[in-house]
């Protein structure tokens, strides 16, 4: 292997680390809320969210133009996988399921326009433009907001509200990290200067 090919070496390992991993993480998601769902049924609306993940994730379109740097792979999966280790409680506000609803399809409508360009490490999988992309620029993550703050109101205890406000860092970096990659392309640029929001509209 030459030197030239050991970057593309290291993104393959990495990048089947993840798929593998991710994988496994929503097994045992799934095994643990499997048994929760007679007494709180909304929860079946976050395994749908994660189990979406997971699947993009093991099915998505490879790229060269992916971050190489180690902080964001760390905060790219640790951002990924924190969201599986929530642990059913019950208990919780039932109203907040509305939230869930709400933020699944929001994410799962910025999935279908990503279609195989999802990914969790920042890269440049192509610029999308249109749907709820010509609304905010990062409308997935605005569902996963909806969906985790769901999660923990129907589920509160100090272990889920401390992987929220984990998982919440993490995604303010993410964010920042994917902006970092995309404005180097002119096509995103441009899209940037029309939707100026990245999350929220006149927020932020």
């Amino acid at each position: 292997m030459t030197i030239t090919d050991r970057p593309q070496q290291i993104r393959r390992l990495l990048d089947g680390f993840e798929r593998i991993a991710i994988s496994l993480l929503f097994a045992w998601l799934a095994y643990r809320l499997v048994g929760s769902l007679t007494e709180q049924p909304a929860n079946l609306l976050y395994l749908a969210s994660e189990g979406l993940v997971a699947c993009f994730v093991i099915f998505r379109r490879s790229t060269e133009q992916i971050s190489v740097r180690p902080m964001d792979w760390a905060i790219g999966i640790t951002g990924t996988m924190l969201p599986m280790l929530v642990v059913p409680t019950g208990g919780g506000w039932m109203g907040a399921t509305v939230l869930m609803l709400a933020g699944l399809a929001i994410s799962l409508g910025a999935k279908l326009s990503l279609r195989r360009s999802f990914g969790v490490v920042a890269a440049n999988r192509g610029v999308k433009r249109t749907g709820l992309y010509a609304v905010v620029r990062h409308p997935m993550y605005l569902g996963y907001f909806l969906v985790n703050g769901g999660m923990i109101l129907l589920n509160p205890s100090l272990w889920n509200a401390a992987l929220l406000a984990a998982w919440t860092a993490c995604q303010i970096y993410r964010i920042h990290a994917e902006e970092r990659m995309l404005m180097q392309a002119v096509e995103y640029r441009s899209h940037a200067e029309k939707v100026r929001f990245r999350l929220v509209p006149f927020v932020y």
